[in-house]
């Protein structure tokens, strides 16, 4: 019986011929944060799920509804289903908030949420993010989104708007709440289950609801930048006057109130028309609370994430450029067991100067040989044989101009690389550092 085993709904292989964009974006990621002074951070997977559902929040979607979770043995865990939770609690366990503060570290990591699979939108996703703690200031929500902006800018993403609000802190909040459940109480019965048990615990949730008959309830509830406390008013604006000192186009947009409990004060997206309605490419805000609820000392912190997949829909749909995949240098094709062996022996060398070689390693003929090397698009392929070995020299081909170089083939093989062919190949490299071959001698 045959038996038919695919990847799992929601997910998705990222095959060899694609990988180089990712590598793209995680390298232009890298760049990006490590420029403005953020440094690596590597989380478990998984998690004690009670960080998640003090964090995130019991009542969001995520916790209700997405979370993959398992019981092993007496204990709960919980895949990641975003960064910053496991992120700080890293922070925390590890000292990193007894250090020079403030503490800027980014992320490239998998998540899970049992979602409903869809372009932009995947069970497992893939996340680049960055956290920054120690800072209460207008002047670090300016820098967090300036350097979201920086990034998108660099990946050559065109037509992004940036949408910022604020959803004040737990003082103001309190009087909101207040408005939203007068606001929704009398539409209480025609509301989603799930909404109707918002309405006594988080009110603020109610605007998130995906359900159209919520959303349609909701379109004029109040909102919260008209609850602000003198503070958060003030701290906003700060934020919109550092954006504009920087040249950084807004639009202020009062019903972005994310998705998780943590958030205060400063919340913002950048949002694209052009992948349908999962537009939001890169979000994040502040959350000044959060370390202190997962049992820390009260620091303030903000951050934001970028999904990896919807980065690339954007950037497929747009056209945008990726770094050159990595190709074969060189190729050596050949005929025989003692040309196969000096392949062999000049492949390691190459290889141990970080050049891409390779040899025939399915027994092929010289013709199928030179086809592979053209499909897997070698820059130069070199044959040897018999008669090349006896006369001590071999024609290297530039396989995109058919040009031939005649090159001499030393015996004087030694670890140092000193003989005339490595001295010839490792000689010149491009303006990019991508390996280039000169020569001596005449071209053929």
């Amino acid at each position: 019986m045959a038996i038919n085993i695919k990847r799992p709904n929601g997910t998705e292989d990222v095959l060899p011929k694609d990988v180089y964009k990712w590598h793209t974006i995680e390298k232009i990621a890298r760049d990006t944060a490590e420029s403005f002074g953020f440094s690596e951070i590597r989380i478990p997977t998984f998690e004690n799920t009670d960080l998640f559902l003090r964090s995130v929040g019991e009542t969001t979607d995520v916790v209700q509804k997405e979370m993959y979770t398992v019981k092993a043995k007496e204990t709960e865990f919980t895949l990641r289903p975003e960064g910053t939770a496991g992120t700080i609690r890293a922070m925390l366990q590890n000292g990193l908030l007894n250090e020079a503060l403030p503490q800027k570290v980014y992320y490239i990591l998998s998540c899970f949420r049992h979602e409903r699979p869809q372009a932009g939108r995947l069970r497992e996703f893939h996340q680049f993010g960055l956290e920054m703690a120690g800072s209460a200031a207008p002047t670090a929500d300016a820098e967090v989104i300036s350097l979201a902006k920086n990034l998108l800018d660099r990946l050559g993403l065109k037509n992004i708007e940036l949408h910022i609000n604020s959803i004040g802190c737990p003082t103001c909040r309190a009087e909101y709440h207040k408005a939203l459940k007068a606001y929704f109480e009398p539409h209480r019965e025609e509301l989603c289950d799930t909404c109707k048990e918002r309405l006594v615990k988080n009110p603020m949730r109610l605007l998130d609801c995906k359900s159209p008959i919520c959303k349609e309830i909701g379109k004029d509830a109040p909102l919260i930048i008209d609850y602000l406390c003198d503070e958060c008013k003030e701290h906003f604006e700060s934020v919109k006057k550092y954006l504009t000192n920087w040249s950084i186009d807004y639009i202020v947009d009062p019903k972005i109130v994310r998705g998780l409990d943590y958030y205060t004060k400063t919340v913002f997206e950048f949002i694209t028309n052009e992948i349908g309605a999962q537009g939001t490419v890169c979000a994040g805000g502040r959350y000044d609370g959060l370390i202190e609820q997962l049992g820390g000392q009260h620091v303030p912190a903000l951050g934001f994430a970028t999904g990896i997949e919807r980065l690339l829909l954007v950037m497929d749909k747009q056209g945008c450029d990726y770094l050159t995949p990595k190709k074969c240098d060189i190729y050596f094709a050949t005929m025989g067991d003692a040309a196969l062996e000096k392949a062999m022996e000049l492949t390691k060398g190459l290889r141990e100067y970080g050049y891409c070689a390779e040899y025939d390693l399915m027994g092929r003929g010289i013709k199928p040989q030179m086809k592979y090397a053209n499909k897997i698009g070698a820059v130069y392929t070199l044959v040897l044989g018999d008669n090349e070995l006896q006369e001590g020299k071999a024609k290297l081909k530039e396989m995109e101009s058919g040009k031939e170089t005649e090159i001499l083939l030393n015996d004087k093989f030694t670890a140092n690389f000193e003989n005339e062919f490595f001295n010839k190949v490792l000689d010149v490299m491009d303006a990019e550092g991508s390996p280039m071959f000169a020569f001596t001698g005449e071209d053929k």
